[in-house]
């Protein structure tokens, strides 16, 4: 089973197809979860937590 696809390979075995879509996807949800923990640092450090 391969990891990422490429966009002219001829397989069914994969995960991920690198194509714009994905790779915006990717991108997003890398962010989404990088402002999560920001945010749950920053909670942590008003409320007196840390």
């Amino acid at each position: 089973m391969k990891f990422v696809k490429e966009e002219d390979e001829e397989r069914r075995d994969y995960i991920f197809q690198k194509n714009t879509k994905t790779t915006i996807g990717t991108k997003f949800i890398v962010l989404v979860l990088i402002l999560l923990i920001i945010g749950v640092i920053a909670s942590g450090v008003f409320l007196e937590f840390f």
